[in-house]
């Protein structure tokens, strides 16, 4: 791969220097990205995985457009170095290099590195940047062709339905249960467009090493133009998934004990932020949420065993934890005045 890539950046981007080394991240799952190290210092590089991939998947190149267009808003991103699109890679595949940043990642939402009085600052960090990113004015950051405008949900719906039932040999009861119950219940489309990242999530920040203050928001793979009902809705999914299983949820454990915010006080700073009223119809929000998480996942399972997969073992923890999100989903789906907890 450095025999690649070293004469392709000496060529087109002889700023970043000539690489000593790469070393891969052991964590995610999508998009292979690895520490560039060269002679004048440390970025970051990040790629397409290698195989047939899903249409309209893997797309880097829209994470290079939608950071670099971030580069002067309140919501913070790494700045944006190099883009190699597919037809001009050396590796066959786009990639992008990007600054690299110090600082800590939480893979654990209930913050146990964290003294109590400090955890509940984490949380209010998150929203507020949730907040910021649904204020930003996407004409004025050149990203107002970045997704098509309204019929967000109604789209979606069709669009990880096609994609699961691609997944999969035999689609699972309870997940085409859940789509025919998500288009029963499709709330009229009330015009609001925003940028949504698509997989808001304690693990995708990064916050300073001495302070609650997020320094990078990562991974906007699944970023488009949307209703930011669906972010707020899938981060709040953290409340309910289990804490146990590898799914990274806090439900079980006891926020008040550990010195986190309530789904609904997370709401409703939130809400505040943006000067609007707390979410009428929850429960769809959420089902639409663990639906399109499940379809995620499964694409990633069904990758995996085809071999092509950027952490396999990652990808079975993904298999086990598809029923959760389904059966979860059902559960919400049949108590249709489902609140925030």
């Amino acid at each position: 791969m450095i025999a690649s890539l070293t004469p392709y950046l000496a060529a087109h981007a002889p700023e970043l220097g000539a690489i000593r080394r790469l070393e891969k991240f052991g964590t995610g799952q999508s998009n292979p990205t690895y520490k560039m190290i060269t002679n004048i210092g440390s970025f970051v590089l990040r790629t397409k995985p290698p195989g047939p991939l899903l249409k309209s998947a893997h797309l880097v190149e829209r994470e290079f457009e939608v950071m670099a267009g971030l580069a002067d808003t309140a919501v913070p991103v790494p700045k944006m170095l190099h883009l190699a699109r597919d037809e001009m890679s050396p590796l066959g595949r786009a990639f992008f290099v990007m600054e690299y940043l110090e600082g800590r990642i939480f893979w654990d939402p209930s913050l146990p590195e964290m003294p109590r009085h400090e955890r509940g600052a984490v949380y209010d960090a998150m929203a507020d940047t949730l907040a910021a990113m649904h204020s930003v004015d996407v004409s004025a950051v050149g990203l107002n062709d970045f997704g098509k405008p309204g019929s967000y949900f109604a789209r979606q719906i069709d669009r990880w339905s096609r994609q699961y039932l691609a997944s999969v040999d035999v689609p699972d009861r309870g997940m085409t249960g859940i789509m025919a119950w998500l288009e029963l219940h499709l709330p009229e489309d009330d015009g609001e467009v925003a940028l949504v990242h698509g997989d808001y999530r304690l693990d995708n920040m990064m916050f300073a090493h001495d302070a609650s203050e997020v320094i990078a928001l990562l991974d906007w793979e699944l970023s488009t133009l949307g209703h930011p009902l669906a972010d707020l809705a899938y981060q709040c999914m953290q409340w309910r998934l289990p804490y146990e299983g590898g799914m990274r949820g806090l439900g079980g454990l006891s926020r008040t004990e550990l010195g986190l915010p309530s789904e609904q006080d997370y709401i409703a700073r939130y809400c505040k932020k943006r000067a609007m009223a707390p979410p009428d119809n929850w429960a769809f929000y959420l089902v639409f949420s663990y639906f399109r998480l499940a379809a995620i996942l499964q694409g990633v399972v069904a990758r995996a065993q085809g071999g092509n997969a950027s952490n396999p073992e990652t990808a079975q923890k993904y298999a086990a934890a598809i029923p959760v999100l389904i059966n979860q989903a059902v559960d919400i789906a049949h108590e249709p005045s489902e609140k925030a907890i």
